[in-house]
């Protein structure tokens, strides 16, 4: 491994939130102009229509259980605990966190995404654990 392997999901996680930030614009101008909304509502933060609503919940979520990621992320990293089962951990924790939000933005099927979002936190717990068992016995 090179050393930058675990910093890839973090990126590929980044790039979710500014795609989430992106269709939450773009939902908050189409509300706009089709007039359900004055502009002032969102600065206000008065009301948001089901519609945008999704988008902004889905992107709060963002900033919840996938800082812990961050943080294990760069544990991982900084003591060398950033093999291949903690690359495929990350990558599995983002791919549920991609699905969770597209699942968020599109129907918000509670049946489909409380399990995308059970698996991510299943997989971090398991990232969690694979550092401090890495960290307790560091020579295998």
């Amino acid at each position: 491994m090179t050393g930058y392997e675990m910093f890839w999901p973090i990126i590929a996680h980044a790039a979710l939130v500014y795609g989430l930030y992106m269709l939450l614009g773009f939902r908050r101008m189409r509300m706009v102009r089709a007039g359900k909304v004055e502009i002032s509502d969102y600065r206000e933060n008065r009301s948001e229509p089901q519609e945008s609503l999704f988008v902004k919940n889905s992107l709060a979520n963002q900033f919840e259980l996938p800082v812990l990621f961050y943080a294990c992320c760069v544990l991982l990293y900084i003591t060398e605990a950033d093999n291949i089962v903690a690359v495929v951990l990350a990558w599995i924790f983002v791919a549920l966190r991609y699905l969770h939000a597209a699942v968020h933005v599109t129907s918000n099927n509670m049946r489909y995404r409380s399990p995308l979002f059970g698996a991510g936190y299943v997989v971090l717990g398991v990232m969690w654990i694979w550092l401090a068992v890495w960290m307790t016995f560091p020579n295998g």
